[in-house]
């Protein structure tokens, strides 16, 4: 096993650059051809994410998605969940915390996401995705570059340290201006919270309307440092053989 990561970890550092230059279908075929049922997209259902649903269903019909249901999730963002499953013919596999919220209330108290969002994040976030990458040899996602300081450094495809596999960002390139011209030029179904200036969109508990002038992602644990839930902190490229996520 080991040596099957060190040989992934090389071919990944090996196709890096040249995987800057590739389409966003080029690193999904590439991904898809890849790794086959080994590889899956991860979904929050954001429109960055609605984009690459889109876009993955034009290069395969049939192909591997999950998201994380932190059980706490807006009833809009379920509805978007359904209308995707129907639209594109895809079952969204659903990966659950290992506790329930009335478990997790009797275990760490009420509101843990107010006294310490990062614990209530990894228990409901990071803990589920580890589980599940732990089943996969790469995985795909929606982020984009401008989004937070700590993806500037993200790689189309880069070798995932905390997570340890092959990690493929077909869209980290684009603009949210890009994302919502696809989204208009595709007619892409999208959550309807993005209509009430919820540009990004999380749980309940963490998530509120940006009000003018505030940065996209100020919704997002509101009045906190806090500006990830710890799925994708990006290390400096540097740092390891073949980049790091």
């Amino acid at each position: 096993m080991k040596e099957e990561v060190i040989k992934e970890k090389e071919e990944v550092g090996k196709l890096q650059i040249a995987a800057e230059g590739w389409s966003p279908e080029r690193a999904l075929e590439w991904a898809f051809g890849t790794f086959r049922e080994g590889v899956a997209i991860s979904s929050a259902f954001g429109a960055e994410g609605m984009v690459l649903i889109d876009i993955a269903s034009r290069v395969r019909k049939n192909f591997r998605i999950f998201t994380l249901d932190t059980e706490f999730l807006f009833p809009e963002t379920y509805n978007l969940i359904d209308r995707v499953e129907q639209k594109y013919g895809i079952t969204i596999e659903r990966v659950y915390p290992l506790n329930s919220p009335e478990e997790q209330e009797r275990v760490h108290g009420p509101a843990l996401w107010q006294r310490n969002p990062d614990q209530c994040c990894n228990l409901r976030k990071v803990e589920p995705l580890r589980r599940k990458l732990g089943e996969l040899q790469a995985w795909i996602t929606s982020i984009r570059r401008d989004q937070t300081a700590t993806r500037a450094g993200a790689g189309k495809i880069e070798w995932d340290q905390k997570f340890s596999l092959v990690k493929v960002n077909p869209i980290v390139d684009w603009t949210s201006k890009e994302v919502w011209q696809y989204i208009r030029e595709h007619d892409v179904p999208y959550n309807e919270l993005h209509e009430r200036n919820y540009p990004s969109i999380g749980c309940t508990h963490c998530t509120r309307a940006v009000r003018p002038g505030e940065d996209p992602r100020a919704g997002r644990w509101a009045g906190l440092s806090k500006t990830e839930c710890g799925l994708h902190t990006i290390q400096a490229a540097a740092q390891s053989a073949g980049g790091d996520a």
